[in-house]
C-alpha cells in the first residue's frame, strides 16, 4: 500500500482554476461591451456625435485589454526568469522623475474635468541627488515603484494629498513610500491586496483603470530584488505603501558611477 499527499497539489489546480476563471471574466466583460457598442452601430442609425461617444467607449475598453495582456505578461516574465543580480546600478534620481511624469499624466486622465488638482510632496533636488543607486533589472524596478505611485492617483480624490518619499536608512538600506489620502483600506483586506485580480471595490477599481494585477507585480518585483514591501491603512485615513531595499541592494551616488542622463520630466 502507498499514500501520497496530495495537498499542495490541490491547492495548486485550485489557484490554477481561480486564476483561469478570473482571467476570463476580466477579458469577458470589456468584451461583451465591445460585442454591444458594434451591434447598435451596425445596426442603428447614429448621428455623428452618438457615433464618436460609441467608438470612445469602445477604445477605452479595447485599451483596458491591452492593459491587462501586457500586465499578465510582465507576471509570467517575472516568474520565468532568474532573480536580478547585483552588476547593473539604477540611479535611483532617474526612476522617481519618471514616476512624477507618469503620475502627472495619469493624474490629469483620471480627475473629472473642472476638478483641483491633487497635491504632492516629492524628494526635492538635493534629495534626488544624494538618492543613490539601486542594484537590479531597471524595467522591474521602474514597474514596481510606478505601479505604487499609479495606484495613490487613480485612488486619491480630487484635491488629495501624495506623499512619495526616499529615505536611506542607518543600516544601509532605503525605504521608497507612497503615502496617500484616500479612503483607506480596511484591515481584512490589507493581506489580500497583493493577490491577482483581488479588488477591495469591483466596481471602482474598473472605473479606476486598473488591472487587478498591479501590487501583484510590486510583490514579485520586490521579492525578486531581496526588498520589503508593507502595507498600512485605515477606512478614511488614507494608505502608505513602502518598499524597504536592503543594503545590498542599495548604494550611495559615488564618482565612478556613471552620470544619469538630464531628464525632462517634471518636479512633482
Amino acid at each position: 500500500m502507498l499514500s501520497r499527499d496530495v495537498t499542495q497539489l490541490q491547492l495548486a489546480e485550485t489557484m490554477r482554476r481561480d486564476f483561469v476563471a478570473n482571467v476570463s471574466h476580466e477579458i469577458r466583460t470589456p468584451l461583451t461591451v465591445l460585442a454591444g457598442f458594434i451591434e447598435t452601430l451596425q445596426t442603428l442609425s447614429l448621428n455623428d456625435a452618438e457615433r464618436a461617444r460609441y467608438l470612445a467607449l469602445m477604445a477605452r475598453q479595447s485599451q483596458r485589454m491591452q492593459a491587462l495582456v501586457q500586465d499578465l505578461l510582465t507576471l509570467s516574465r517575472l516568474e520565468g526568469s532568474p532573480a536580478p543580480g547585483l552588476e547593473e546600478w539604477t540611479p535611483v534620481r532617474a526612476l522617481l522623475e519618471r514616476c512624477a511624469q507618469e503620475a502627472h499624466e495619469l493624474s490629469r486622465r483620471v480627475l473629472p474635468t473642472g476638478s483641483a488638482a491633487h497635491q504632492w510632496q516629492f524628494p526635492d533636488d538635493g534629495e534626488l541627488q544624494s538618492a543613490g543607486e539601486i542594484a537590479g533589472n531597471e524595467t522591474e524596478l521602474y514597474s514596481a515603484l510606478s505601479n505604487l505611485v499609479s495606484n495613490a492617483v487613480r485612488y486619491t480624490p480630487a484635491a488629495g494629498l501624495i506623499r512619495v518619499t526616499w529615505q536611506p536608512q542607518a543600516d544601509g538600506s532605503a525605504t521608497f513610500c507612497v503615502r496617500d489620502s484616500g479612503p483607506g483600506i480596511a484591515a481584512e483586506h490589507i493581506a489580500r491586496l497583493t493577490e491577482r485580480f483581488y479588488r477591495v471595490d469591483h466596481g471602482r477599481s474598473r472605473d479606476s483603470g486598473g488591472t487587478g494585477l498591479g501590487l501583484a507585480i510590486v510583490k514579485h518585483v520586490v521579492q525578486r530584488h531581496g526588498a520589503q514591501l508593507t502595507i498600512t491603512s485605515a477606512p478614511g485615513q488614507g494608505s502608505a505603501f513602502c518598499v524597504r531595499f536592503p543594503a545590498g541592494r542599495w548604494r550611495a551616488s559615488h564618482a565612478h558611477s556613471p552620470a544619469a542622463p538630464e531628464s525632462t520630466a517634471p518636479s512633482l
